[in-house]
């Protein structure tokens, strides 16, 4: 579904992403582990268009889709969940709905869409005349979720989801991410919780100061000593 070759990212004299190249086939999700500063986000960020890349390609469905603007990656079936949730404070969790799919001119979808969000994630429906900024941060998170999932995209990609989150929430998201990937959605997840993220994933890639140096499946990766030690806390063998 997804072909990244050879992708490139320089922030004036620094190089964020050095010439990565990765796949993401349909309805799997996909998971890229690191550390802060690794370049996970410039990743996303790149295929989202909102990062303008040095060199490589994004192929998303066989189209070349470097060089288009955000507005036309999301209208080809790409969403982002931002890192940090980053959802509209003062609008109300149903305008936040609304936004997500402001591409979109099927009434009837949309509203059957609204009713699948409600019975993801209930807590939202009975918050729905609410200020998004009111919310806690897993709802705000849940609600972040929605809005992306109200563009119908084929390809979902989140930023750090379980950031800040109490446990309880982070598995509830994690479940939710299974879900919708059980709804034949595609997704590419970054995540500092990297047992969690190798758990779920069916692929994953190891980003190291802007290069991939392992990939496997999920189960696969934690298993690696190198895996083990620099990111789940256990000691080499």
């Amino acid at each position: 579904m997804l072909n990244i070759e050879k992708l490139t990212v320089k922030y004036g004299g620094i190089t964020a992403l050095d010439s990565i190249s990765f796949n993401v086939p349909e309805k799997r999700i996909v998971t890229l582990i690191g550390a802060n500063g690794a370049g996970k986000s410039t990743t996303l960020r790149a295929i989202a268009a909102l990062t303008k890349p040095s060199g490589g390609s994004v192929r998303y469905q066989g189209e070349d889709i470097l060089g288009l603007d955000a507005q036309k990656v999301v209208a080809k079936g790409i969403s982002l969940v931002p890192e940090g949730r980053r959802v509209f404070a003062n609008l109300t969790v149903m305008e936040n709905l609304r936004i997500g799919a402001y591409l979109r001119k099927d009434e009837e979808g949309i509203k059957k869409d609204r009713k699948w969000m409600f019975e993801m994630f209930p807590i939202l429906e009975k918050r729905s005349w609410q200020p998004a900024g009111t919310l806690s941060g897993g709802e705000q998170q849940m609600l972040a979720v929605a809005r992306a999932l109200m563009s119908r995209p084929k390809l979902l990609m989140m930023d750090e989801p379980s950031l800040g989150l109490a446990p309880l929430v982070v598995k509830s998201i994690f479940e939710i991410i299974r879900e919708i990937n059980r709804n034949g959605v595609t997704i590419l997840l970054i995540e500092q919780n990297a047992n969690l993220a190798l758990k779920t994933a069916d692929i994953g890639y190891v980003l190291e100061t802007g290069k991939i140096t392992l990939s496997g499946a999920g189960t696969e990766l934690l298993d690696d000593s190198h895996v083990k030690a620099a990111y789940l806390g256990a000691a080499k063998k």
